[in-house]
């Protein structure tokens, strides 16, 4: 029997600096957060401003998948 999936679920937030064509300081690459959301609570994707350490600084994370 398969179980259901719970309220919580894990969702990956990506780096927005990617997809702008700019000189970035420290290396191309992207970077991602894996952090927990609630389905009920927020059903829409989040975004979320946190620290990039590819740009060295703070910038828009994206819900991805």
């Amino acid at each position: 029997m398969a179980k259901n999936k719970g309220v919580r679920i894990n969702i990956t937030l990506e780096c927005n600096c990617r997809q702008e064509p700019q000189e970035q300081e420290r290396g191309p690459g992207i970077y991602r957060y894996t952090t927990t959301k609630n389905r009920r609570n927020s059903p829409s994707r989040l975004e979320l401003s946190k620290y990039c350490p590819k740009c060295n600084k703070h910038a828009l994370f994206k819900e991805i998948k």
